[in-house]
Order: C-alpha cells, then sequence, then structure tokens
C-alpha cells in the first residue's frame, strides 16, 4: 500500500477497534448480569484490556511514526488472535458471534495484498478450526430452548454489528482508493504537461541560439548604419531599431539562461508590492494604449520574494492576454489572505466558450487569429510548479476574469 494510505486504513482500523472493545465489553456485561450466564469476567477483562493497550500504544505510534508495511497485517492478526481467545472463553465455535472472524478477513481483501490476505485467511480458518474442538462451553440460561432463541438472538445482533462495521470500513477504504486514483491521475496529468513543457523549453533554447548570429548581425549592420545616416529622422529609426534588437537579445538571453528551470536561482529578493509594481509598469510601457485600471493593489509591506522571471513572464502573459480580449481597458487586483497572494486581470472582452474553457491552460489552444495558444499553456505550467493555481472565469457585464493564487512560502523560500 502507498505510505498515505497506509497511515488513513491504519486509523480507520483503529476507530474499528475502538468500536469492537466497546461492544465487547458491554456483550460480556449483558451476559454476566443480564442474563446471568457464567462468564469467566476475569480472563475475558484481560483479553479485552490486552487489545485495549494494544490500541493505545498503536494511536501513540501513528502520531509519530509512518507505520510500516506490513503493520497493518500485524493489527490484523492481532484482532484475529484477540477475537479468538474471547471466542474460546465463551463457548468456541457454539459461540454466535464467531462469524466476526470474517471482519477481519474482509478488511484484508479489500486492503491488502493477495499474499498477505491468504495469510490472514489461514490464520482464520486455523482459529476457527481451533474453536470447534479447544474452548470453555458457556452455560445457557432458560434450557435447550433457551439457549437456541439466545444463539439465534446473539446470530441476528453479530449480522448487524458485522454489516455495520464492514459498511463503515469498506467504505472508508474505497473513497481512499477513489482519492488515491484521482492523485494518480493528476500525477499522470502533471507529468504530460511537464514533459511537453520540456519540449517547449528544449526547442525554444534551440530556436534563441539560432535567431542570436541573425540578431547580432543585424545590431553590427545598424552601428554601421548610424555613423553614415545624417536625417535626424533616419537616426530616430535606427535607435529604435536599435532598442528593439537589445530587447530580442535580452529575451533570447533570458530564454537561454531559465530554459527549463522554474525559478531564477540568481535572483534577488524583492519587496512584493515593489515586484508587482515594477511588473505593471514594464507592461504598460509594452502596451501603451491599454488603460491599466489597478484597484484593490494594496499590499501588506514587508513581504519579500525571490525575483522570478519565468514568473514574471507567466503573469504578463496574462496582461496580453487580456488586453488582446479589451484592448480598451483591464482591471488588475492582488491581495494577500492566508500567507497566499490572490491576482486576479479582468478583461472587458467577448469571453469564452465553455469548450474552449474547458481545455484553456491544460493543452495550446488560442482563440485568436494569429497565435499559437502556448503563452496561457506555458503560464499555467509555471504556476502550478509554484505550487499555485489559476482560474478563468466568466466575468460580470463580459469578458474573463483570471485568477492567480501563489502561496508565498513558496515564493519566498530562498528570499
Amino acid at each position: 500500500m502507498h505510505e498515505a494510505s497506509t497511515r488513513i486504513n491504519l486509523r480507520h482500523l483503529l476507530m474499528l477497534r475502538n468500536f469492537t472493545i466497546a461492544g465487547q465489553t458491554a456483550a460480556v456485561l449483558v451476559a454476566a448480569f443480564a442474563l446471568n450466564m457464567a462468564v469467566p469476567l476475569a480472563d475475558v477483562g484481560l483479553v479485552i484490556a490486552g487489545l485495549a493497550l494494544l490500541n493505545a500504544v498503536a494511536w501513540r505510534r501513528l502520531k509519530r511514526q509512518q507505520p510500516g508495511s506490513h503493520e497493518f497485517m500485524v493489527h490484523l492478526l492481532a484482532d484475529v488472535l484477540g477475537l479468538t481467545a474471547l471466542l474460546y472463553f465463551t463457548g468456541g465455535a457454539t459461540n454466535p458471534f464467531v462469524w466476526l472472524l470474517l471482519l477481519s478477513l474482509t478488511i484484508a481483501a479489500t486492503v491488502l495484498s493477495r499474499r498477505q490476505t491468504w495469510i490472514i485467511a489461514a490464520v482464520t480458518i486455523a482459529c476457527y478450526s481451533g474453536l470447534m474442538v479447544v474452548y470453555r462451553p458457556l452455560p445457557g440460561a432458560g434450557g435447550a430452548s433457551g439457549h437456541f432463541q439466545m444463539h439465534v438472538l446473539g446470530m441476528w445482533l453479530g449480522f448487524m454489528l458485522s454489516a455495520a462495521l464492514i459498511a463503515y470500513f469498506v467504505a472508508g477504504m474505497g473513497q481512499t482508493l477513489r482519492e488515491q486514483e484521482r492523485a494518480l491521475a493528476r500525477a499522470r496529468e502533471r507529468a504530460l504537461r511537464d514533459e511537453r513543457l520540456l519540449s517547449l523549453a528544449t526547442l525554444a533554447a534551440g530556436a534563441a541560439h539560432e535567431l542570436g548570429t541573425p540578431l547580432g548581425t543585424m545590431a553590427v549592420l545598424l552601428k554601421e548604419m548610424q555613423a553614415q545616416v545624417r536625417s535626424p529622422n533616419d537616426q530616430e529609426n535606427v535607435r529604435i531599431l536599435q532598442a528593439q534588437i537589445g530587447r530580442c537579445r535580452q529575451a533570447l538571453t533570458t530564454i537561454s539562461a531559465s530554459a527549463g528551470e522554474v525559478r531564477a536561482e540568481s535572483g534577488c529578493a524583492v519587496a512584493l508590492d515593489r515586484y508587482l509594481q515594477d511588473l505593471l509598469s514594464q507592461w504598460q510601457v509594452l502596451r501603451p494604449g491599454v488603460r491599466l485600471e489597478c484597484s484593490r493593489c494594496v499590499l501588506p509591506s514587508g513581504l519579500r520574494i525571490v525575483a522570478d522571471r519565468t514568473l514574471t513572464q507567466a503573469l504578463a502573459n496574462l496582461l496580453h492576454n487580456a488586453a488582446d480580449a479589451s484592448p480598451d481597458q483591464i482591471s488588475v487586483a492582488a491581495a494577500v489572505e492566508d500567507d497566499t497572494l490572490e491576482l486576479t486581470v479582468s478583461d472587458r472582452g467577448a469571453g469564452l466558450s465553455p469548450k474552449i474553457a474547458a481545455v484553456l491552460g491544460r493543452a495550446p489552444v488560442t482563440t485568436k487569429a494569429t497565435g499559437n495558444g502556448l503563452g496561457l499553456y506555458l503560464t499555467q505550467g509555471v504556476i502550478e510548479r509554484l505550487g499555485g493555481a489559476l482560474t478563468l472565469s466568466p466575468r460580470s457585464g463580459g469578458g474573463t476574469v483570471a485568477r492567480v493564487l501563489l502561496p508565498l512560502q513558496r515564493l519566498r523560500a530562498a528570499a
């Protein structure tokens, strides 16, 4: 079993043992004092006390240590042997509660491996077989007829108890298994996304290397042209081209330095509010025609994070997408709650269709006439690698709201 599942299942088993100990105690007291049966209270009490002590030690160990792979089977064997001891002192195989031995076997078949289940089955069969020949007879009350009626009543009570306990435990085990399957599905999806991101990062690094040479050639030619042109207008155009080439080379340097990496290890620690202000200011320079409305962007002072180039690019992608959908105006809001940064980017565009929203961010897809949908796909990957989440939802009045949740513990891990 998986370590987390083992801990959860063992916790359920210990809770189940608490109920069975209480039920065994109540049954013994009723038989001894209400039905006036000759129950060996000292012997039975010693067995129940032993089970209670085992449960207390197991609870204490569970809180301090991770249970071993065979510990669950050992506890089931202890339950089988404990119940066998109780049955030995209370009539053996003639006890109507003897079929409670099947409870541990049912749990084993649900949780344990086939080999471990067969071990439990062999021990259970051996115990039941032994109880048929070796046991202390328990005198009944009211003669043979009364004894038979009591036996039938005991079987009825045993059936109800077994049904309730099996339903409780097996339902809990089934829920644990379903949660584990969902976790595995999410892990497979993350692995597939990581594989795609790695392929894209490799392609990006290769493209950056290939583009470096022509950009360098263009920079040299522009430097020569700058010395030759005389017109102020031409000189201004050359400066603009040089600035644009510089931006391209800086972007390629960033790609080459951080392709395949989540965090920029050489990044510096900055205040969170300053980081957000710089991000918005730099983006506004790139998109001066878009009105950027920053409401509720007051962040607590003193919070510092590690400047992450991939995160900066991911958040810039969200701003670009919003501006493409709503060229006139977009809105940004930021807040910190429960040690989590919440950033929302809202646009007033046409919104997303349910079909597109279902796969957006999980696979490259775009609603634009030009584009390949990689921006949001990469943004989703970066945010999830940092332990965060990105959700897209319709905006009241039209448009889309992108909501980013980022745990600050991950962002300031190296600050």
